[in-house]
């Protein structure tokens, strides 16, 4: 506009040439504009119109992303609105210098013409400034709310980083924690098979070697011996010995059956098994003697066919090894019931019963009473085979009167399910 209103009072073509010029800056960034918005205008082109509004070289491809890829943000498409009305207060301003420039001699005009013209430049000026002042303010308002986004885009990104590592170090930790307790009860279960493994070796050496020693000792006594009725008794004794020896190593067998088979659910006749148990030791010392009576008010289960075996093979054996012989009559009753979700088979005798000192050892590994009726094996094989079945045992004995022990196992289909 200086330049112009120079011109206008002057005539000097220099000035209308700076007018020209100055005016080709904010005409580029217009044309620019347009092309942006047709969209069928080439890059090379846009560039070409940014490059006469005098915009830097590095800045071209920046700018051309920036307005195709976020012209729809509220803020910007403010800022492009006051743009393009800006450009239209350019051309205006284009119009009137190229009035003036037609005049045939601006020198001649009147006073009052000029003071018109002057009025009309002072009026684009203004609202120019206005326009200009709009276009900063709008990108600045929307430079200042991206800027507080992106804060506000840090601190949660960074409260999510923080909250992560939290979470993942108390997950950590917990694993940590759950991880040394369980190599804690590792280690506490190694200690015990350990101890177990260091007893169980020792004893089924010295019960495995014992036997046998006794066999030698009765042969060798047998061969000095002339009398038929002593040798028959050596070889009672032998029979007794091998006996002992077939019962623990039966033991042994149940003992590893139980600790490396996996349990298997299927239906078991518990009558039917009962009787397969009893007719095992029909042959046993006393066993013909015997009355076993049975109250099977329920059959068919469902559960572990093997390990139920080896439970009712142990407890019945031991119903019959521990008779009294001096009673009249010798009794075995073996009775099963439901009681809840929980299936009880109970065997009671009234045999020799179990001394109060001796009831709370009677399930430990190798715990004998008399060594010539058992390996101390078979209630401590029970109860560790009812712990694979989820059940327990429980025992109610009285010396010399008899023992009842009672046998709770949870019907495995149910407990399964």
């Amino acid at each position: 506009m200086r330049h112009l209103i120079t011109y206008m009072y002057t005539e000097d073509p220099k000035e209308w040439q700076l007018f020209s010029e100055e005016l080709k800056v904010p005409m580029g960034d217009g044309a620019a504009r347009v092309a942006l918005l047709s969209n069928n205008v080439s890059d090379e082109t846009i560039k070409k119109y940014f490059r006469a509004g005098r915009n830097s070289e590095d800045d071209l491809d920046n700018l051309i992303w920036l307005f195709r890829n976020f012209k729809d943000v509220p803020f910007l498409a403010k800022a492009i609105g006051e743009w393009e009305e800006g450009d239209k207060m350019i051309k205006e301003l284009l119009d009137f210098g190229n009035e003036i420039n037609r005049s045939e001699s601006v020198s001649n005009m009147d006073t009052e013409v000029k003071q018109k013209i002057l009025l009309q430049l002072s009026i684009i000026s203004n609202k120019l400034t206005v326009n200009e002042r709009n276009f900063s303010n709008t990108i600045g308002e929307g430079t200042r709310t991206i800027k507080d986004v992106l804060i506000i885009i840090n601190i949660l990104f960074i409260l999510v980083i923080i909250s992560s590592v939290s979470f993942y170090h108390s997950i950590m930790v917990k694993r940590l924690v759950a991880s040394k307790k369980e190599v804690q009860i590792k280690n506490d279960n190694l200690i015990m098979l350990n101890s177990e493994l260091d007893n169980f070796v020792y004893s089924v050496s010295h019960d495995l070697r014992s036997p046998i020693t006794s066999l030698k000792g009765l042969i060798e006594l047998a061969k000095l011996e002339d009398d038929f009725e002593k040798i028959n008794y050596y070889l009672m004794l032998m029979s007794q010995s091998l006996n002992r020896q077939d019962q623990f190593i039966r033991d042994i067998i149940d003992y590893s059956k139980n600790k490396r088979i996996e349990t298997r659910v299927k239906t078991v006749s518990l009558s039917k098994l009962i009787e397969e148990t009893i007719s095992l030791h029909n042959y046993n010392r006393n066993a013909e003697k015997i009355v076993i009576t049975k109250d099977i008010l329920v059959d068919e289960i469902q559960s572990d066919s093997l390990r139920l075996k080896i439970i009712m093979n142990n407890l019945l054996s031991n119903a019959i090894k521990y008779v009294d012989e001096s009673k009249d009559e010798m009794k075995i009753a073996i009775r099963t019931y439901n009681l809840g979700v929980f299936h009880k088979i109970e065997i009671e005798d009234n045999g020799i019963g179990i001394q109060e000192e001796y009831k709370d050892r009677i399930f430990n590994m190798f715990f004998v009473v008399n060594s010539n009726k058992g390996s101390g094996l078979g209630l401590y094989i029970v109860q560790e085979t009812l712990k694979k079945l989820n059940g327990n045992i429980s025992v109610i004995s009285q010396n010399n009167v008899g023992s009842k022990f009672i046998v709770t196992i949870p019907n495995l289909y149910l407990y399964e399910n």
